[in-house]
Formats: structure tokens, C-alpha cells, sequence
């Protein structure tokens, strides 16, 4: 994997500290951060809409959600902390992995949670395909850019998983 080198770079000990510096970043932040993103924007889809879809109670699905963007958040934290130490793999400290993942998989479900603190039903349910379409498009980005997906695959594969989760919830809500 290729990094860009920093401005005004002139010696190849520079340039590989600053290439080290941008792998750890990616293997430390970006990469479990990426992954809490995923699990937190996708991943609560379906009980935050089967909630909805069974009740049609925006207090009721804002309690199912946030208790979920919570839930979600703590175990990844966990899950990447306690998954590997660092040493046999190089990808640090496994608290900071945890922290990122952790902090993340909350901010990726908690934000389609949001319009649900709203009273008006139709306005909750239109207002979270919006915050979820832009939802994937940051780990859209996020992909395309850290982790060198071309930005058209990573688009079609973060949506379809995105859709199918949505409708999976949709469908166990109304049934």
C-alpha cells in the first residue's frame, strides 16, 4: 500500500518515518474506527426499524436505538481490545483500537437514531433514510480514501449491505 509522502520530504529515512507514521495510523485509528463505523451504521438498521415498523412509536424506537448505538458500541470496544494485543499482528495498542471502534460504532448508530427524538412519526421516518444514505457515503469515502477501494465498488458494496439490513428490519417490523 502506497501513501503520499509529506511536503518537503528530501531523505529516505523521512520517508519512511512518515510512511510508518501513515501505516500506523491506518492499522491503529482508521481501520477499527472503519469498522466500528460499518457495524454501528449497518449493523442497527434492523432492530431500529423493526422497532419502528412494529410500533410506530418514535419514543419506543429512540430507546430501542439508542440502547442498541450503546450496546453496539461497548462491544466493539470490547471485541477489538481484547481480540489482539498488538504484538504477533503490529497494530498497537489494543485500547486505542477498542476506543476508535467503540467510539465510532456508537457514531454510526446513534446517528440514524436521532430522528427519532422527534414526535411526528412520518417525520422520523423520513428524516433516517437521509441521515443513513450519508452515513454510507462517509464510509464510502472513508474506504476510498484510507483504505485505496475504488470509490464505485465501495459505494455499490456499502449500499447493498446497507439495503439489505434496512429491509431485513422492515419486513421482521411488519410481520
Amino acid at each position: 500500500m502506497e501513501y503520499p509522502i509529506a511536503k518537503g520530504t528530501k531523505t529516505n529515512d523521512s520517508m519512511i518515518t512518515v510512511e510508518t507514521t501513515q501505516r500506523s495510523l491506518v492499522l491503529q485509528i482508521i481501520q477499527p474506527g472503519l469498522a466500528g463505523l460499518m457495524d454501528g451504521s449497518v449493523s442497527s438498521l434492523a432492530p431500529l426499524f423493526a422497532t419502528a415498523y412494529a410500533t410506530h412509536n418514535t419514543h419506543t424506537t429512540f430507546i430501542v436505538g439508542l440502547a442498541t448505538a450503546a450496546g453496539a458500541g461497548i462491544s466493539m470496544a470490547f471485541s477489538e481490545a481484547l481480540s489482539d494485543d498488538g504484538r504477533l499482528s503490529g497494530r498497537g495498542n489494543p485500547w486505542q483500537r477498542g476506543l476508535a471502534s467503540g467510539l465510532m460504532t456508537f457514531a454510526g448508530a446513534i446517528g440514524h437514531v436521532l430522528p427519532f427524538l422527534f414526535t411526528n412519526f412520518s417525520v422520523a421516518m423520513m428524516l433516517t433514510p437521509i441521515i443513513v444514505a450519508v452515513e454510507l457515503l462517509a464510509i464510502s469515502f472513508i474506504r476510498y480514501r484510507y483504505m485505496q477501494t475504488p470509490l464505485g465498488k465501495t459505494l455499490l458494496q456499502v449500499f447493498v449491505g446497507g439495503v439489505i439490513v434496512f429491509l431485513a428490519g422492515m419486513f421482521i417490523g411488519k410481520g
